[in-house]
């Protein structure tokens, strides 16, 4: 005997992240009371997102298209590459509008004990992108300190946890035998926040990270 069509929903919805039992049913009925074509068109997205997003062959975005719309902008800056853990966070940078150069997902940090090196990051798919045609990505050809691919700058920006923090050491490792400037991006107290709630490592970097008003 088959499931009941809306326990099967609410079974899936279920597994969503952050959807709980009583969120999921709530979903489901909001599905089973909207008009027909909305279920059609819910049903025709999902079908979509599983056949056509594919990773960016430039910088490893998830897109319909290739490359995407960011490598494919020619008002992108090409000389400034922002190094990001997952697209939701590429996206969160992109909402700042501050950020006009170009972007490589990682999709993941370092964290050995979870059995994630960097053959299981997006590493190797980096590299490529500063070193010219005919260079050497460990930097053996570039020990002259000649133009390298075109980027000027790799923005590390990962998050601020040891993961995070050991995926930015290994790639400052590797880009600057190559001669590229790799930065970091500043840490410190939020906008809001209060310092006396703020812990010791974060009130340190803020005061390392300090300039001048």
């Amino acid at each position: 005997m088959s499931q009941d069509p809306i326990a099967r929903l609410t079974v899936l919805f279920a597994r969503l992240p952050g959807v709980g039992e009583k969120t999921a049913q709530r979903l489901a009925f909001h599905v089973l009371k909207s008009p027909p074509e909305y279920a059609s068109d819910l049903a025709e997205a999902l079908l979509a997102l599983r056949q056509e997003v594919r990773l960016c062959s430039v910088c490893c975005n998830l897109t319909a298209t290739d490359p995407c719309p960011i490598c494919a902008d020619p008002q992108r800056d090409a000389k400034i590459i922002c190094v990001v853990e997952s697209v939701p966070d590429l996206l969160a940078i992109e909402r700042t509008r501050e950020f006009r150069g170009r972007y490589h997902v990682l999709h993941g940090a370092l964290s050995p004990l979870d059995g994630i090196g960097p053959d299981q990051l997006k590493i190797k798919e980096l590299l490529p992108r500063l070193v010219e045609p005919g260079g050497s990505a460990d930097g053996r050809a570039e020990a002259a300190g000649r133009s390298i691919g075109g980027v000027e700058e790799v923005i590390v920006a990962t998050d601020p946890t040891v993961e995070g923090e050991a995926t930015a050491l290994y790639l400052t490792k590797l880009v600057k035998p190559l001669g590229v400037r790799i930065t970091r991006i500043a840490q410190g107290v939020p906008m809001g926040g209060d310092l006396e709630y703020a812990d010791q490592v974060t009130l340190a970097r803020a005061l390392q990270g300090r300039r001048e008003i």
